[in-house]
């Protein structure tokens, strides 16, 4: 990887787990604005890498869910209907 995913890859990581001790699930958007004010591709990275980590971290969860909903017989979750992919 190159030092620019590194970096951002990193700063995303350690922001998304300050923002859920601080309990501000929107802490990654006021990062993004300082980074943004420095390097606009800096920021953009940083917000692919909070966006892959913040997805990974639902698709999990709800993962978990399933399986939990399935070994005790219980509904499992219903998966987000239209929704837009890339």
């Amino acid at each position: 990887m190159g030092i620019l995913q590194d970096l951002t890859e990193a700063l995303a990581k350690d922001v998304i787990e300050a923002q859920d001790e601080l309990g501000d699930d929107r802490f990654f958007e006021k990062v993004s604005k300082v980074l943004l004010d420095m390097s606009p591709t800096t920021q953009e990275a940083y917000m692919t890498a909070v966006r892959v980590i913040l997805a990974e971290r639902k698709a999990r969860k709800f993962l978990e869910a399933t399986l939990e909903a399935k070994r005790r017989g219980t509904a499992a979750p219903q998966a987000p209907r239209d929704s837009v992919g890339h």
